[in-house]
């Protein structure tokens, strides 16, 4: 297995521009992470168009918003350590024992335990990136376009780990993004669809005014609905440093949870709130011994940690090596990828080496500077928590009506990401999830030229789709991806459900007085 591509991205990503630039996506990363609701995705969202129309190279695009994506996990801590508000979906696990250390005065110590777990979580994952990115890549010559088509039913299929309780409207979702994605000029037969007699239409919905309208418009609308729930941040800090004893017990922690988070985050459509949830209830199964969890167990506060940072690096197997996001905020980075016209999927390692190598290089060096911005300067990102909604909220709305108008110098462009933002704002006080509609507007376009390019190879005949080895793995594959969740949900229920106690019942006389034993 050869690693050139890896020191290749180090001297990308140690340049001194791709340096500054990584730093600066760690700090605003931890800021926005740490601001309840607000999360990677929709600070990626907000800073994508003004590092695009900065002219900046692909490779530092996406060292920017990786360290964004990183930095977010890092931050989503802080909220839920002190406020028990979860930063993002994947501090949700988080708060079950940061908040009750906080509570019992040792909140500097959760933060800075957190700080470590985290750490050890995204070395794992970056680690665990670096092994296992040239294997897959390695599976780039078998790949045409039936086998890309396939590929992307594979993905779809893994919209079942996305589900959770509302299938029907992530499957609705997902239908969305692929409406969506038709919309603009058929390359093949050159009419125009659905773009009811609008010029502006006529290349289709662009990735930033579709992917700022749907997070980030519609975030400020559910911001603007919130009231302040009484909820005080804990300023006492305490002690702002880790106790040995804890960071000798919470090794183990560490590192299993973050094994479990890098294979969690390697599957499509799962994410850190899954990844999260399994490490805390493994270890809370292998370590709660006298039922500390839940009640300030600092293991409890590790174990999501690690988990949630390595799912971050795990996501970027798929994206990278097979052009399937990992997760939701993956699936605003393929859309970057994009926008400068560069095509992602398994011949990305070879054809552009210095995006993917610079991309995993500045995983190390991103943790790292991590590291060490929130060991010294948490006190500082506490200060993002009380920041208010009267100041927050216009300056989304400024940020996204600027990025959008300086990408495409278009008012329409404006007048449309405003109608999707407000379109995404009653799809979200409905239930629905942003998510699956980005992956499906992002994958629809690429699913629609390969499926059209197999096609025309072989004349028409959809057997194409079913002659490959690789292809016929990869429709097994997205079968049992689509049946498993709903075969294990059933068994579930069946173990779950109240059973009928016949000892109990006769036990029990006629005028409700129980038996003497």
């Amino acid at each position: 297995m050869s690693f050139d591509y890896l020191w290749d991205g180090f001297s990308v990503a140690l340049s001194l521009r791709n340096l500054l630039i990584g730093l600066i996506g760690c700090f605003l990363g931890t800021m926005i992470g740490a601001l309840p609701a607000i999360g990677p995705i929709n600070g990626i969202a907000l800073l994508l168009p003004i590092a695009y129309t900065m002219g900046l190279p692909p490779e530092s695009t996406m060292i920017l918003l990786a360290a964004i994506y990183c930095g977010a996990e890092y931050g989503g801590r802080i909220s839920s350590i002190l406020l028990n508000v979860p930063g993002d979906a994947g501090a949700v696990m988080t708060a079950l024992d940061g908040y009750p250390m906080a509570r019992q005065g040792r909140a500097g110590e959760a933060l800075m335990l957190s700080g470590l777990a985290s750490f050890t979580g995204g070395i794992i994952g970056a680690t665990g990136l670096a092994l296992f990115a040239p294997v897959l890549a390695g599976l780039a010559t078998g790949f045409g376009p039936a086998e890309y088509f396939v590929l992307m039913v594979f993905a779809f299929a893994t919209l079942g780990s996305m589900m959770g309780a509302r299938p029907v409207k992530t499957l609705i979702g997902c239908v969305l993004g692929l409406m969506l994605a038709t919309i603009g000029l058929d390359a093949t037969s050159g009419a125009y669809r659905f773009t009811f007699g609008e010029p502006e239409l006529g290349d289709g919905i662009e990735f930033v005014v579709l992917v700022i309208g749907l997070f980030s418009i519609s975030e400020a609308l559910i911001l603007l609905e919130k009231q302040a729930a009484g909820t005080e941040i804990i300023r006492g800090l305490g002690r702002m440093t880790a106790r040995l004893s804890d960071i000798r017990r919470g090794i183990g922690t560490a590192l299993r949870s973050s094994g479990i988070g890098f294979v969690v985050g390697v599957l499509p459509g799962t994410g850190a709130s899954v990844s999260s949830a399994i490490a805390y209830m493994t270890e809370k199964r292998i370590s709660d011994r006298d039922g500390s969890f839940g009640k300030g167990d600092p293991r409890g506060l590790v174990a999501p940690e690690a988990a949630n940072n390595a799912t971050s690096c795990g996501a970027f197997v798929p994206m990278l090596t097979l052009g399937v996001p990992g997760s939701g905020t993956t699936a605003v980075m393929l859309g970057a990828l994009m926008l400068y016209n560069i095509q992602p999927g398994p011949t990305l390692m070879t054809d552009r080496p210095e995006i993917v190598g610079g991309l995993i290089a500045s995983l190390f060096i991103g943790n790292i500077l991590l590291l060490a911005l929130n060991l010294p300067l948490v006190r500082i990102f506490t200060r993002v928590l009380t920041v208010p909604n009267w100041v927050l909220v216009p300056g989304i709305l400024v940020l996204s009506i600027v990025g959008v108008y300086s990408t495409h110098a278009s008012a329409f462009s404006v007048l449309l990401m405003l109608g999707i933002g407000m379109a995404g704002w009653l799809l979200r006080k409905t239930g629905f999830d942003m998510a699956p509609i980005i992956l499906g507007f992002v994958l629809g376009r690429v699913m629609e030229v390969n499926l059209r390019n197999a096609l025309a190879i072989s004349g028409g005949d959809i057997g194409i789709l079913f002659e490959s080895t690789i292809s016929i793995v990869l429709w097994i594959a997205a079968a049992l991806v689509a049946v498993m969740p709903l075969v294990l949900g059933r068994r579930l229920k069946r173990a779950t459900a109240p059973e009928t106690s016949i000892p109990d019942a006769e036990a029990r006389l006629p005028d409700g007085e129980e038996r003497p034993a």
